[in-house]
C-alpha cells in the first residue's frame, strides 16, 4: 500500500523533482517505510511506500529490464504470482519479487490491456519513455483513489488531493457543483473534486496521457447484471463459498501480519470465519462500540470471535472523539458526509497498533442485495399506481406545512414516481432545502447543475429490473464514494491497510448472475448469501436484523457537544465564508435541539467547515502533517481500549 505522485509536461517543458518530493511529503501517512522518485525528460513519478510484499527488493518506482518503462503503484495484485509464472515463460526478467513488477511487463505484452489481467485492488501510473505516455489506472471497483488536474501544459496525479494542492498552478477554489452534490449525497460527484479543475479518474477506467494528443478517458471494466435463469439455489450457493474462500486466500498473502475488522454483522463475521478456517493460527479482529447500548454492536462481535477462537480487541468511543475531528478533516481530503468516518477511523487507529493489514468485509450490501432500502422500494413501488392529479395533490399539501413539521416530507415522497421517489429517499437536503441553505449568490455559482442527473442516468442504464437497477447504483456511487473512500482515508491515516474480499472481481460478477429473486426474497435480504454462510456462522449472527453503522451522534450533539458545534458553524470565521444563510443554520440547530433527526445535516455542514480551515484557510492539525515515520498513538483520551483473545467454542 503505498501514496503516488507525479506530473508529466504535455508541451515538452521539463519537470521538476522537487514539485514531486513536496507531494510525496503530503502523502507521507500513506507510505512511511520507503519513499522512491523517477525523474525523466518530461516526467516525475514519485510514491511512498508502507511495506506489504517484498520487504526487501519491492523498493518503487519498478522498471522493466531495460529502464525505458516505470510504474508506481499503490494497493495489490493478489494473482501476481500466477502473472508471473505466465511472464517468465514469455521470457520477461524480474528483479524483485514484488507484485508491482508484474505491471510493467504485462504493458510489455498488453499495452493498456494489461489492466484486465490485475486481479486486485490498484491505482498506478506507468510512464513510458519511448512513446512519451502516461497510462493510469484504477481498479474495477474504486478501492483505490486517484486524482488528477491537467493545468499549464502539464497533467498532475496523486493518490490524495492534499498532494495535487501542493502545487502552485492549483488555485484553491470551491467546485460549487461538487459541493451541491455533498449536500445532496454526502459525497461529491464521480469525476469531480471539491476543487475546481480537479479530477478523480472513475473505476474500471484508464487515462491515456501524451504530448500533441487529447488526453482520453476509456472504460475497461463494468459490471453487468445478467440473472443466470435455470441455475439451482444450491449451484449458486456452492459457488459463492467457493469464491469467497479462494478470494480470502489470495487477499490474506502478505509478507506482514494482517488482521480484520469485525464488527458482528454478516460480511465481517464471513470474512473472519472463512480466515480462520484458513489460517494457522488465531486470527486477529477489531471491533468498535459506544457507550450507548442502542448504537453498540460489540456483543455480536465477541460472539463471533468466540466462536473462532480469534485474538479479538476492540475500542469503545464516547463524545472525546471530537478531539480527533480536525484531523479527519485533513484526512478525508474532501467534505464528506457520513459520520461512521469517525468508528472507522479509531477502529483503524486501533489495528494499526498491532497489524499492518486488516481484511474488511465492505460490499456484501451491495453484491447480494443487502441493503433495507431495497425492501422498502419494494414496498413504496406500489406508490406508482397513484394517479397524477393525486400526486399534484400529495405535493401541494406538503408545500403548505411548515417547515420542519412531521409528515411534510413524507407527502412530499409519495407525490414522486420512479427514481426521482428513490433519490429523495437517499438525499440529505433536497432542492428548496439548498436553496434555504445556501446565501443567493452560492447558489448563482451553483445554477445549472442538478446533482440528480447523473444517478438519474445511472438508474436507466441496467435493463435487470429495478433490483439490478438500485444495486448497479450503490455500486456505482455509494460504495466507491462513500463507503471505499472512507475506509481508505481513515486507514491510511494510520499508514494501515484494508483489503476487501467481498468485492474481488470475480465474486462481483457472479453475484450479477443471481437472479433477483434469489438477491430479495421476499422481505428477506441477502438470500443466496446468507444460505452460504449458514452452518458456518451462528444463525443469530444470520438471522439478526441489520444494524448499520450507526454512531450515536444525535445525543452527542444534543449533549455535550452542543455548545462546540455552535461554535464552529456560527462562529465569525463560518460567517464570512458567506456560504450558508445563517438563519437556516440556526433554526436546524433548534430542532435538532427539540428532537428531530438532523444529525447528518449537522455533521456535513461540520465536515464542510472544517475542511475549508484545513484547505482553504490552511489549518494543518499538526499532527496529521508529514509524518515520517507514521504516528502509533495510543488511544487514551478519545476511547478506551479493550484487548486479549477470547475463549475459543461457542460463545455462551
Amino acid at each position: 500500500m503505498c501514496g503516488i505522485s507525479g506530473i508529466v509536461s504535455l508541451n515538452g517543458n521539463p519537470v521538476s523533482a522537487q514539485e514531486v518530493r513536496r507531494m510525496c511529503a503530503a502523502l507521507s501517512h500513506r507510505g512511511p517505510d520507503d519513499e522512491g522518485f523517477y525523474l525523466g525528460s518530461t516526467a516525475a513519478l514519485g510514491m511512498r511506500r508502507l511495506s506489504i510484499i517484498d520487504l526487501v527488493t519491492g523498493a518503487q518506482p519498478v522498471r522493466n529490464e531495460d529502464g525505458s518503462i516505470w510504474v508506481v503503484f499503490n494497493g495489490e495484485i493478489y494473482n501476481f504470482a500466477d502473472l508471473r509464472r505466465d511472464l517468465s515463460g514469455r521470457g520477461h526478467a524480474f528483479y524483485t519479487a514484488t507484485d508491482t513488477e508484474t505491471i510493467v511487463h504485462l504493458y510489455e505484452e498488453y499495452a493498456e490491456g494489461c489492466v484486465e489481467r490485475l486481479r486486485g485492488m490498484f491505482a498506478f501510473a506507468l510512464w513510458d519513455e519511448r512513446r512519451k505516455t502516461l497510462l493510469l489506472a484504477r481498479d474495477r471497483l474504486g478501492i483505490k483513489p486517484l486524482y488528477y488536474a491537467e493545468v499549464g501544459g502539464r497533467l498532475v496525479f496523486a493518490s490524495e488531493l492534499k498532494a495535487i494542492l501542493e502545487l502552485p498552478e492549483i488555485q484553491r477554489t470551491i467546485n460549487w457543483r461538487s459541493a451541491a452534490h455533498v449536500f445532496s449525497f454526502l459525497t461529491t460527484p464521480p469525476s469531480e473534486s471539491i476543487i475546481e479543475g480537479v479530477r478523480k479518474l472513475e473505476p474500471g477506467c484508464l487515462l491515456i496521457a501524451s504530448a500533441g494528443r487529447p488526453t482520453r478517458l476509456q472504460r475497461y471494466w463494468d459490471v453487468s447484471f445478467r440473472p443466470e435463469t435455470g441455475t439451482s439455489e444450491e449451484t449458486f450457493v456452492e459457488r459463492v463459498r467457493g469464491l469467497l474462500s479462494e478470494s480470502v486466500r489470495l487477499h490474506t498473502i502478505s509478507d506482514v501480519p494482517v488482521g480484520a475488522f469485525l464488527s458482528g454483522g454478516l460480511d465481517s463475521s464471513a470474512v473472519v470465519a472463512t480466515m480462520s478456517r484458513l489460517a494457522s493460527g488465531p486470527v486477529r479482529t477489531f471491533s468498535v462500540g459506544f457507550g450507548e447500548s442502542a448504537f453498540d454492536e460489540t456483543s455480536h462481535a465477541r460472539e463471533v470471535a468466540r466462536r473462532f477462537g480469534t485474538e479479538h480487541r476492540e475500542v469503545i468511543l464516547g463524545p472525546e472523539v471530537a478531539d480527533c475531528l480536525e484531523d479527519l478533516a485533513w484526512h478525508l481530503d474532501e467534505p464528506f458526509g457520513d459520520s461512521s468516518a469517525i468508528p472507522t477511523y479509531m477502529v483503524s487507529k486501533l489495528a494499526s497498533e498491532h497489524v499492518k493489514v486488516v481484511l474488511s468485509g465492505d460490499g456484501g450490501d451491495e453484491l447480494f442485495a443487502g441493503y433495507d432500502r431495497y425492501v422498502v422500494e419494494a414496498r413504496e413501488r406500489r406508490y406508482e399506481a397513484l394517479p397524477g392529479a393525486a400526486r399534484r395533490v400529495l405535493r401541494a399539501v406538503g408545500a403548505a406545512l411548515p417547515e420542519g413539521m412531521r409528515g411534510r416530507r413524507l407527502l412530499q415522497h409519495v407525490s414522486l414516481s420512479g427514481a426521482d421517489r428513490y433519490l429523495d429517499a437517499a438525499a440529505l437536503f433536497r432542492h428548496q432545502e439548498q436553496s434555504r441553505l445556501f446565501r443567493p449568490e452560492v447558489l448563482e455559482r451553483m445554477a445549472g447543475y442538478d446533482p440528480w442527473s447523473w444517478p438519474r442516468e445511472v438508474l436507466g442504464r441496467t435493463d435487470g429490473g429495478w433490483l439490478a437497477a438500485l444495486q448497479y447504483l450503490d455500486l456505482k456511487a455509494y460504495l466507491p464514494l462513500d463507503i471505499l473512500t472512507k475506509v481508505d482515508r481513515m486507514s491510511m491515516a494510520h499508514s494501515l491497510e484494508v483489503r476487501v474480499p467481498l468485492l474481488d472481481h470475480r465474486l462481483v460478477e457472479l453475484a450479477a448472475t443471481i437472479p433477483p429473486e434469489l438477491r430479495l426474497l421476499g422481505g428477506s435480504t441477502k438470500h443466496i448469501f446468507k444460505k452460504a454462510l449458514r452452518g458456518i456462522l451462528p444463525d443469530a449472527i444470520i438471522d439478526r436484523r441489520k444494524h448499520g453503522f450507526a454512531i450515536p451522534l444525535g445525543g452527542w450533539f444534543r449533549g455535550p457537544l452542543r455548545h462546540a458545534v455552535r461554535d464552529i458553524l456560527l462562529s465569525d470565521t463560518a460567517r464570512r465564508r458567506g456560504i450558508f444563510d445563517d438563519a437556516c443554520i440556526e433554526r436546524l440547530l433548534r430542532r435538532h435541539q427539540r428532537g428531530r433527526g438532523l444529525d447528518l445535516h449537522i455533521w456535513t455542514l461540520l465536515s464542510f467547515e472544517l475542511w475549508c480551515r484545513a484547505f482553504l484557510d490552511r489549518r494543518r492539525p499538526a499532527h496529521a502533517w508529514a509524518r515520517r515515520p507514521a504516528r502509533r498513538p495510543n488511544l487514551s483520551g478519545a476511547a478506551r481500549a479493550r484487548s486479549g483473545r477470547l475463549p475459543s467454542g461457542p460463545a455462551s
